[in-house]
């Protein structure tokens, strides 16, 4: 019973819960009053907004139990463009009239329990009208659970499926039901939102964590009231914001606002009138997408006829951008664009049948047809490229465009693989990688706008890489390969791994390139399956049999995938037990780069590899640039969501000077997504090889016994080249591939032919004929760089946007016409110009127009509402040019004539307005100014004008005398005044010389005021502007350059520079110093170097004589020894300096006394004996003689300066002495005849080997000059003094450059000595001492402060050998020295300079000889001790006698070399054998001489030198020693003397030799490396290994040792089992019949079988040595042997 009333009771409660639904009753109208507007702009009042507002009538009728109707009455629509609050709403009646019919429509809906269903509505019935309605109806859309007042659930609206929070009470006392609902649109399972453009960026969820750039919420408010017939709503108020901020909105944000309010009116029973119109199903409740995507959001545009409309955009776009680009081209091209987006592909082909003819309509055309970005471009260029209307070039830039820019979708990427195998484009290479990369491309998009995107799409590519990789076709692998990389399915990670040697089973004859393309094409599918992509990136590095580049190549992937922690750790662990360095370095440089890292998104990676480096060595650091680095840098800045990093790959090898290859790469961090934006590749493996092989090899058959024949690829490049490309590069925009290109024999073959004599002769005639005939051209080029763009709905139903656009259009008209006198014959040779005189004139016209728009708000093709920024850039840059030569008399005459009607040459303006526009009343449209002008305060504009005139006050006065010179201050003191809210400036520099006046007016006006931040700082507006236009004054014609060589230099000088000119200024100047000495009381007590120093401050006519000599004295002191003395005491500057001889001895060695004494204090630290020591090592001894004759009294050491001073006394200008040898004018040719410019004279005197060139201003009154004086003092110093300023005493430096010696190294110095410098001058160099302190440590640089010669820079470079330099730099304060500076070329001095006269006729030979010596390894044998090229020293005493040892040789396919060591008892007998190309020689000692035979023939020394017939091998003999040298062949040098052996091999030889000593790849950790690939632990084993032994003890060598597996002579136990071992690595023993007189212990490897294993020792031991190793032990090898005379 208790059971039954309890069920009872649970059924009364739930038969009164509560039902909040809305119900409408069948046969009535519910009419409610309607208003919606959506407003976008900042938040704040008093700037811009703009916006749309619906006001209506809406009534719903129950037709039956769920299908109603919506009726919209008495519709209004009505535009906003003002400044907000203030300004009203204005009506947009014509649009209103227009859209009335469809506004009015009724649409029917499926309704029950709160959740709207299906939508039915009239065919015709456009998608934004019915947009609107379901903006209306998404109010109605209530999910009510009955259970529950507070709830949360994914409900569907208008804008998706978003996170709905749900909040239901009850007002009794009212009656009144109050709901509350709020949407999250940052949280929607299916959001409705349309991107375009945004394919190739990634969101990053990490760098959204701080902040985000866009987001919104709805909120819902309900007034119900129940009924009897259901609950009825009274009022509904709905609010949605979405705030957006390329930055970060927490920082400030613009924002839509969107506002609804449905209030009840009444109910009536009138029927609605009935339409007869079909209703079809137009999906739910969900935004439709409709005309706003082929709407642009930055002009509306109204479609009367579009073929007549794109045709006068065509005409406006040809007529106007010819002499200069218009400036509204771009917004033109974005215009025509829009257009033929709206007609269809029949209507295109039309208009092009039409205008292709029209060589001007056709361009533009075709640079717009393709930016469509729907599949109608890509058919337009199908057709036209099949019926071959198209020449190659338009094809490529077509496909090129159309492909990347159409939509993806599945019939995109059928017209685009069918023509992957069109046969117009399998003709052409370039088209038909184009349509391959784009295939991937547009696989790529469409996956990632359809993320179940099928597997089926990569089938036929799948299919391809199967089929090219079974018939070995290997460049159609590759570029399978990189569209496989491009699309980045996952489904196409199993067929590339089918390529890796780790997983696939027949990968061992395809080609290194083929792996790493494979590894690359992963990068892409790593971002979408990191962990896929890890896996198999660390199993391929981890496996250390696979090439260095592959394993190197394979972390790359790993890096980008964003390691964690514990693969970090599991690569630190790995690189302890690493043996390649080159992996090593590279792994330990790329994670030292990310430790470093800002970005969010490698915030995870950072943290890790900071561990990871505490687990590694720091020995890698210690590794020079050959070998393998990676370099990360970024910067992020979290407040604005913005950054950028670049990454740059180094691999190498083998160590070799040039890397296999390098990577670069850039990425772009904006508003919480990155995109990859630009990566280039190269590989260069056969560069360098290709570039210092030289000649062709002969065959000879007949020594194929002797040596492994050379390839042929090596006797003719080309057809090497056809084997294996000599290197290749390819280019990655956004992530995807778009070109690559191999360096092969196709492309080789194509440079030798346009490289050919007949080619050149050929092109070079015909633009030769072209240039005289003249030439006349325009050229215009449009693109739309940027079209990116956001659509999404709003609440009420119209589509916000957020786009941004870029486009712009250069043009170029170039003019030019030649004249020859007197005339050329018609059969003219090149040369016979140089007989001529020749006219030219040349006018050239460069412009340039950007337009970039950013865009928020309402866009539709009725309506447009909607903020817009906009910068418009527009620069023109014309010339006009007229020159003539004339080679006879050698004259060059350049003018530069005035370009009319061009005063304005760059302009930036950025606006931000509000703009609110209908198609109807279009020149109704309101545009309103972000930020008006009456905000801007009037004590602001005339503070800044003040401050501002002040700035150009203190640059007016701190010209110089050259009104041409500008005062650098004036930036540093505008860059503090540049904090305004507002800013307007007006600035002019006037060159009167050239009557050039330029300006530059700055405007800025913006938000700040309003909130500090960087949007707000942007938002406004913004000018800058560049003119140029005549100064006042007399008119300038034109400006003059004449270039006078030879003996007519001295008819066209001009202005006359001589003494007696400059005693008459000095006179007069000397008399009024004496009048100011009388009249001011105490100035005589001053001495004359104080009266100069503050005289000459002032920059006026203070220079005396007493100046001037001071001046010289200064500098010629400073420029020697005894200038010591002036700075004994450092800062005691002011201190008298004493002329005498012994006072200079004094102070000169008080000096080193005082620089020993405050270099001794200045370093308190443990290295500072170490850093004095080396300072005194480096002191350098100058080689100079005086060589000119002056008088007795200095003709001492110290003469040098006083030499250059009595020169310089002697005659200051040459002018008198010697005619110019070049006279350079530079005038301004005024109406009224009189001279002005500038002059440049060269002169030379070959008495006192001494230079001058002197500049000039041409103007009478002017002195201001520069002065340059060369003299060359001896074979071993030359000194330079420049003065410039009045007179050119006002400012002087002096440069002395002499030889000498740093101990026994020869050496440089360069000394840098001044009195007076500018006050400029003096701040950079301050600015640049104090940077160079940081750095020094980072480069390895010893740095100490001390106190040298005050106003002296001293530079002293030692060559301390051939391929190093001890470098020290000293500057007032400070002393900066490294020692042992690498070089990558070899210096001509000691054994090079005698080795380099072998060339010298030929220049290239010498060059390319002292780089192939500096990068080459040596391998040396002295003593008894070998030197392996990778440096690692092996003892030759454990080596047999009598037998040929491998020493070098070329261990690839084609064995261009080999060297052979015969060691006997003595190394006075050892005998060596060099086999290279044709030729096989010997040298060995014999009577304490070496004997040299070449094929077998004997050559004596007086025969030396040697060269075979093509001259590429060469013997000589230098000394007691023979030198052979084959560079060419990889073989730099072979040195042959009584104690010593070097074998040198080319830098691109690196890693391609074997043999005793090594492959010279730098790999210190795999130096014992076997014939057999093993890697040997003991020296020992590793130099037997590479004995050639003896097959029969009769053989004459007397060698009686051969390598053999040998038996364990102990039984051990292995794994609980007793077994037999036998050696894996080779062991020397004494051949059958012979026994052992001397051994030597060697350990070895063993492999183990069991007791009672059977072993045939014939076919067991040829196997052994590729077991693996159980053990090892220590036997005994054979090194000599005595043979009986029965032996085998």
């Amino acid at each position: 019973m208790r059971v039954l009333v309890l069920a009872l009771t649970v059924a009364f409660a739930a038969g009164y819960q509560a039902n909040y639904t809305p119900e409408f009753c069948l046969g009535k109208n519910y009419v409610f009053r309607y208003e919606a507007l959506v407003m976008g702009g900042l938040p704040e009042k008093g700037l811009a907004r703009a916006g749309v507002k619906v006001k209506s009538k809406v009534v719903i009728r129950a037709e039956s139990a769920d299908t109603f109707t919506l009726k919209l009455v008495e519709p209004e629509i009505f535009e906003y463009s003002g400044i907000w609050p203030t300004d009203p709403f204005a009506p947009a009646s014509k649009l209103t009239s227009i859209l009335i019919a469809e506004l009015t429509t009724t649409i029917k809906f499926e309704y029950a329990n709160g959740v709207v269903g299906k939508v039915f509505s009239p065919e015709n019935l456009s998608a934004t009208v019915l947009n609107v309605h379901r903006g209306i109806l998404n109010i109605f859309q209530l999910n009510i659970k009955k259970t529950k007042n507070v709830y949360e659930l994914q409900e569907l609206g208008a804008q998706g499926v978003c996170k709905t929070q749900y909040v239901i009470s009850e007002d009794t006392k009212d009656e009144r039901i109050m709901l509350t609902k709020t949407k999250d649109l940052n949280n929607c399972q299916e959001r409705v939102i349309k991107d375009i453009g945004l394919a190739y960026t990634k969101r990053a969820s990490e760098c959204e964590a701080s902040g985000k750039s866009i987001k919104g919420t709805s909120a819902f408010n309900y007034v119900m009231k129940k009924e009897a017939t259901g609950v009825l709503i009274l009022e509904a108020t709905v609010t949605e914001l979405i705030q957006f901020s390329p930055f970060n909105i927490l920082n400030g944000a613009a924002q839509m606002e969107s506002k609804q309010n449905l209030t009840f009116l009444e109910i009536t029973k009138t029927p609605l009138e009935s339409n007869n119109a079909k209703y079809i199903h137009r999906g739910s409740l969900r935004y439709e997408f409709g005309s706003e995507l082929l709407q642009t959001p930055i002009q509306l545009l109204k479609i009367r006829n579009a073929e007549e409309q794109i045709v006068e955009i065509l005409k406006h776009l040809v007529t106007f951008n010819v002499d200069r680009v218009h400036e509204d081209a771009p917004l033109k091209y974005i215009e025509l664009i829009q257009l033929l987006r709206m007609i269809k592909l029949d209507e295109i082909e039309a208009l092009w049948n039409k205008h292709k003819n029209n060589v001007q309509y056709r361009h533009w055309l075709l640079n717009a047809i393709p930016s469509i970005g729907s599949n109608a471009s890509v058919r337009f260029i199908k057709k036209k490229l099949m019926a071959d209307e198209l020449n190659n070039m338009e094809a490529a830039q077509t496909l090129l465009i159309s492909i990347s820019t159409v939509t993806a979708d599945l019939e995109s990427i059928k017209l685009v693989e069918g023509l992957i195998d069109n046969e117009q484009v399998k003709n052409g290479s370039i088209l038909r990688e184009i349509v391959m990369l784009g295939y991937g491309t547009l696989l790529s998009k469409y996956c990632l706008e359809n993320p179940t995107c099928p597997a089926e799409l990569m089938k036929s590519m799948h299919e391809r890489v199967v089929d090219a990789a079974a018939k070995g076709n290997i460049e159609e692998l590759i570029i399978c390969l990189k569209v496989m990389g491009n699309a980045a399915h996952p489904a196409s990670l199993k067929p590339i791994m089918k390529l890796l040697p780790s997983f696939g089973s027949a990968t061992a004859d395809l080609p290194l390139r083929v792996y790493i393309e494979a590894v690359l094409a992963t990068r892409n599918i790593a971002k979408r399956e990191p962990k896929m992509i890890q896996e198999m990136a660390i199993q391929l590095f981890m496996d250390r049999d696979l090439h260095a580049e592959l394993r190197m190549v394979a972390a790359i992937v790993m890096f980008e995938t964003k390691l964690p922690m514990g693969l970090v750790t599991t690569l630190a662990d790995a690189m302890l037990k690493e043996k390649n360095l080159q992996i090593g370095s590279f792994v330990y440089s790329y994670m030292k780069s990310m430790t470093r890292s800002t970005a969010p998104d490698f915030a995870s990676v950072a943290a890790a590899c900071s561990v990871a480096l505490k687990i590694l060595s720091p020995k890698y650091e210690r590794l020079s640039y050959r070998y393998s680095r990676a370099l990360y840098l970024d910067a992020y800045h979290n407040s604005w969501m913005m950054g950028a990093a670049a990454s740059v790959f180094y691999v190498n090898d083998a160590a070799t000077l040039l890397p296999r290859a390098i990577v670069a790469k850039a990425r772009a961090y904006l508003a919480g997504a990155y995109a990859d934006v630009l990566e280039v590749g190269v590989r260069a493996e056969g560069v360098q090889e290709a570039l210092l092989k030289i000649g062709n090899v002969a065959e000879d058959d007949d020594r194929m016994t002797k040596m492994k024949r050379v390839m042929k690829a090596l006797s003719e490049w080309r057809s090497h080249l056809s084997k294996q490309p000599l290197g290749s590069v390819y280019v990655k925009f956004f992530g995807q591939e778009v070109a690559f290109a191999n360096i092969d024999k196709a492309i080789f073959d194509q440079v030798i032919e346009l490289a050919s004599a007949a080619s050149i002769r050929n092109y070079g005639k015909k633009a030769l004929n072209a240039l005289l005939k003249g030439l006349n051209k325009h050229f215009a080029k449009p693109i739309l760089v940027a079209e990116v763009r956001r659509i999404f709905p709003t609440a009420i139903g119209l589509p916000m946007e957020l786009s941004f656009y870029t486009a712009a259009v250069a043009t170029a008209s170039v003019g030019f016409n030649t004249t020859v006198t007197p005339s050329l014959p018609s059969n003219f040779l090149a040369s016979d110009l140089l007989k001529h005189n020749i006219t030219m004139q040349a006018a050239i016209t460069p412009s340039v127009s950007i337009h970039t728009y950013a865009v928020m708000g309402v866009n539709t093709a009725f309506i447009q509402a909607a903020l817009v920024s906009r910068a418009r850039i527009q620069t023109i840059l014309p010339a006009k040019i007229e020159a003539r030569m004339d080679m006879i008399d050698g004259n060059f005459n350049l003018q530069l004539l005035p370009v009319k009607n061009i005063n304005k040459i760059a302009s930036v303006i950025v606006d931000t307005y509000a703009v609110a526009r209908n198609v109807e009343d279009l020149a109704a449209a309101k545009i309103t100014q972000m930020i008006p002008s009456e905000l801007i305060p009037q004590n602001s504009k005339s503070s800044i004008s003040s401050k501002f005139s002040k700035i150009t006050s203190f640059w007016a006065s701190s010209m110089s005398a050259s009104s041409e010179i500008i005062s650098i201050d004036l930036t540093r003191k505008m860059s503090s005044n540049l904090q305004f809210k507002s800013f307007e400036s007006k600035m002019c520099t006037e060159f009167r010389t050239f009557g050039i006046k330029a300006c530059t007016e700055i405007q800025s006006r913006n938000a700040l005021n309003f909130k500090r931040c960087l949007l707000y700082a942007l938002v406004g507006n913004h000018g800058f502007l560049v003119h140029v236009s005549p100064a006042p004054g007399p008119v300038i014609e034109k400006i003059e350059i004449d270039v006078q060589v030879g003996k007519r230099a001295l008819q066209k000088i001009i202005k006359v520079i001589n003494m007696s000119e400059e005693e008459e200024l000095v006179e007069d100047k000397n008399v009024l110093m004496k009048l100011k000495k009388i009249l001011v009381p105490g100035l005589k007590n001053r001495t004359s170097s104080s009266s100069s120093s503050s005289s000459s401050s002032s920059g006026t006519t203070s220079s005396s004589s007493s100046h001037s000599s001071s001046s010289s004295n200064t500098s010629s002191q400073s420029s020697s020894e005894s200038s010591s003395s002036k700075t004994v005491n450092g800062s005691k500057a002011s201190k008298r300096v004493s002329s005498s001889s012994s006072s200079a001895s004094s102070s000169h060695s008080s000096l080193r006394s005082s620089s020993r004494s405050s270099s001794s204090s200045s370093s308190s630290s443990r290295s500072s004996a170490l850093f004095n020591q080396q300072l005194y090592k480096m002191k350098f001894i100058k080689n100079h003689i005086h060589q000119h004759a002056i008088s007795a009294a200095h003709t001492d050491s110290k003469s040098s300066a006083h030499s250059f001073k009595a020169i310089y006394k002697k005659a200051k200008y040459l002018s008198k002495e010697v005619t110019p040898a070049v006279t350079i004018l530079i005038r301004a040719m005024r109406a009224d005849h009189k001279v002005q410019g500038y002059q440049i004279a060269a002169y030379y005197n070959n008495d006192t080997a001494r230079l001058q060139i002197i500049f000039a201003n041409l103007t009478e009154t002017n002195h201001w000059r520069i002065c340059a004086d060369s003299v060359k003092l001896s074979d071993h110093k030359r000194m330079v003094k420049v003065s410039w300023g009045l007179n050119c005493n006002q400012y002087d430096t002096t440069v002395t450059a002499e030889t000498g010696r740093v101990g026994e190294d020869p050496a440089i110095s360069l000394k840098l000595v001044w009195n007076r410098l500018p006050k400029d001058m003096k701040y950079y160099a301050k600015k640049i001492s104090e940077y160079m302190c940081p750095i020094t440590k980072n480069y390895g640089l010893s740095l100490a402060k001390a106190k040298n010669v005050r106003k002296q820079i001293n530079l002293s470079v030692a060559a301390a050998s051939e391929t190093t330099l001890n470098v020290m730099l000293k500057t007032p304060k400070m002393t900066i020295f490294k020692l042992g500076v690498t070089l990558p070329v070899s210096l001509p001095m000691r054994e090079t300079a005698v080795e380099l006269e072998q060339y010298q006729n030929k220049l290239s030979d010498r060059i390319i000889y002292m780089f192939n010596k500096a990068a080459a390894a040596e391998c040396a044998m002295v003593n008894g001790t070998v030197t392996t090229f990778n440096n690692i020293k092996l003892n030759s005493n454990n080596m047999p006698h009598s037998c040929y040892h491998v020493l070098a040789q070329d261990c690839t396919k084609e064995l261009k070399f080999i060297v052979l060591l015969k060691k006997e008892q003595t190394p006075e007998e050892h005998q060596i054998n060099v086999k290279i190309s044709n030729i096989d020689v010997d040298m060995h000692r014999k009577n304490k001489t070496i004997k040299l035979k070449v094929n077998g023939v004997e050559l004596s020394m007086g025969s030396l030198p040697y060269s075979d017939s093509k001259g590429t091998i060469k013997i000589s003999q230098e000394g007691e020693a023979i030198v052979l040298r084959a560079p060419c062949y990889g073989l730099q040098e072979v040195y042959f003397a009584e104690n010593k052996l070097t074998v040198k091999i080319a830098d691109w030889m690196r890693g391609q030799t074997c043999g005793l000593c090594g492959k010279a790849d730098g790999e210190v950790r795999q130096e014992y490396s076997t014939p057999n690939q093993r890697l040997t632990k003991d020296a020992v084993s590793y130099a037997h290994s590479w004995v050639m032994g003896a097959k029969s003890c009769r053989d004459v060598s007397e060698c009686y040792v051969k390598l053999e597996s040998v038996k364990l002579e102990k039984q051990v136990n292995i794994h609980g089992q007793d077994s037999k071992c036998y050696s894996v690595e080779p062991v020397l023993r004494c051949l059958p019949g012979c026994i052992p007189v001397r051994t030597t212990p060697v350990t070895v490897g063993y492999h183990c079988l069991p007791v009672d294993a059977n072993l045939n020792r014939s076919v067991g031991l040829s196997s052994i040595f590729e077991k693996s190793i159980d053990l090892r032990e220590t036997t005994d090898a054979h090194l000599a042997c005595r043979c009986t005379a029965q032996c085998a």
